[in-house]
């Protein structure tokens, strides 16, 4: 009896420590070289926040809270990783925090791919989803890629679709590409291990929320690729000399708790060269 007391007593203050810890977002600066591998101190790198994994079924900061973080952060780009919610009742909700983004006003856009729980809702709800994102001004990069002119250097945005889903499709999203910079945005970071002949400079992602109960170890991860029994489950990494970036993301799945991991928005430094490199 008094054994079955302390397991619950151990468990309910499991839960209740895993909950708090999904309102303690942590926001990261990343320093990333550019083209060149070098920075140049005569340039402002570009700022590119990240956020990936909403997840408004289970997400504990609101918008309000979200806009309140980052409204003093200079920021020249948003990257969307996808997973922005997995049901149908939850599209209204979307539209509140991509009006926060909105109103940082970033200078060269926001850009955005979908994940693998997008892809549960079907059809007119899928496409309901698709079209908030658009309304509210952010480009949906579905195997497609988009550039824009940084101070004299040519930057690609590819967005690759997602991976876990069998939706990628590499020749599509390098279709027509020029030589310049390439930033990759993703869902499902597994895809870096199939892009030997495709070049990018850096790469976000997102998909395993950092493990969220990582604790010893993200084991329940294992079915979810070979980076994660490649110890590649958060943070900054590197395969073959490129580098990426998997977010923790800001929501949760499944139960409301994070253990071992805490919700995230980075802030990407890139520092780029005026002369492009391979």
């Amino acid at each position: 009896m008094i054994a079955t007391l302390i397991i619950f007593i151990a468990l309910c203050l499991f839960i209740y420590i895993g909950n708090k810890n999904t309102s303690s977002v942590v926001i990261n600066h990343i320093d990333i070289n550019g083209n060149s591998g070098t920075k140049d101190k005569n340039l402002k790198p570009l700022r590119i926040l990240h956020i990936s994994d909403l997840h408004l079924e289970n997400i504990s900061i609101s918008p309000d809270d979200l806009y309140e973080k980052v409204e003093n952060q200079p920021i020249d780009l948003i990257a969307l990783t996808g997973d922005f919610l997995d049901r149908k009742r939850s599209i209204p909700k979307l539209s509140s925090y991509l009006e926060v983004l909105k109103k940082l006003n970033p200078p060269f856009g926001i850009y955005a791919v979908l994940g693998n729980h997008d892809y549960v809702l079907r059809n007119k709800d899928l496409k309901q989803l698709k079209n908030m994102l658009i309304q509210n001004d952010v480009k949906l990069l579905q195997n497609e890629n988009d550039m824009i002119d940084i101070d004299g250097v040519q930057f690609n945005i590819i967005g690759i679709d997602d991976f876990s889903t069998k939706r990628s499709n590499l020749v599509k999203s390098y279709d027509g590409l020029e030589k310049g910079y390439n930033l990759v945005i993703t869902h499902d970071p597994n895809v870096v291990l199939t892009m030997n002949n495709y070049h990018f400079d850096y790469l976000l992602s997102g998909h395993f929320h950092g493990g969220q109960i990582h604790w010893p170890k993200p084991y329940h991860l294992v079915k979810m690729g070979k980076l994660v029994r490649m110890n590649m489950v958060k943070g900054l990494h590197s395969y073959k000399e490129k580098q990426f970036y998997i977010s923790e993301g800001l929501g949760q799945t499944g139960i409301n708790i994070r253990i071992g991991s805490r919700p995230e928005i980075t802030i990407h430094n890139v520092h780029l060269s005026p002369v492009i490199g391979e």
